[in-house]
């Protein structure tokens, strides 16, 4: 019977111990299931990379729309200033509109970060689940990954109950057809 000379657990794996001996070196245990990813899918969005992605552009739009919003005020800070005579009272007038605009701008860009940034780990989530569950990634994950987070952003929207519906409703099935039809398109090989 062969006497073990050494047994040390081999690098980044806990469970593989390694008897070395005469014939060389073997692995006594398998690597638990712990460690062993999956393999995803071909064409599987990473989740949290498009989340990030999706948050930094709900940013970027948040801030533009706020900051042309607020560019329509600066013509009435303008129309202040000329009226005021006083330079310190000029110079507050100024200081102020330039806070609210930053705080204006600010708040679109969070407001907007958050909004798209849920949408996306919504809608990309939901299609990791449907392809992990169903075993393919084909356009009627996308498609119902669309509808349903469509849907329920129309459901959390502000109004009436029947406002609401109208979104759930409108949004489940222009989810559904806009994203069919982009993955649809005269490129498509399958």
């Amino acid at each position: 019977m062969m006497q073990p000379s050494s047994v040390q657990a081999a690098p980044n794996d806990s469970t593989a111990v390694i008897e070395a001996g005469e014939s060389g070196d073997r692995i006594l245990s398998k690597r638990s299931m712990v460690n062993q990813e999956k393999p995803r899918l071909a064409g599987t969005v990473n989740w949290g990379t498009a989340t990030v992605v999706g948050v930094f552009a709900g940013m970027l739009y948040g801030a533009s729309k706020e900051a042309a919003a607020s560019a329509s005020k600066d013509a009435e800070v303008l129309l202040k200033l000329g009226s005021t005579p006083d330079k310190r009272k000029q110079y507050q007038l100024m200081r102020d509109a330039m806070e609210n605009r930053f705080i204006k701008v600010t708040r679109g860009s969070i407001i907007g970060g958050v909004r798209l940034g849920m949408f996306t780990a919504a809608f990309y989530g939901l299609q990791n689940l449907l392809d992990e569950k169903r075993g393919v990634h084909d356009v009627y994950n996308i498609a119902a990954a669309g509808s349903a987070t469509a849907a329920t952003f129309g459901l959390i929207m502000p109004g009436s109950l029947r406002w609401r519906a109208r979104n759930v409703m409108l949004g489940s099935v222009l989810g559904a057809c806009l994203l069919l039809s982009s993955r649809l398109g005269p490129f498509e090989a399958d």
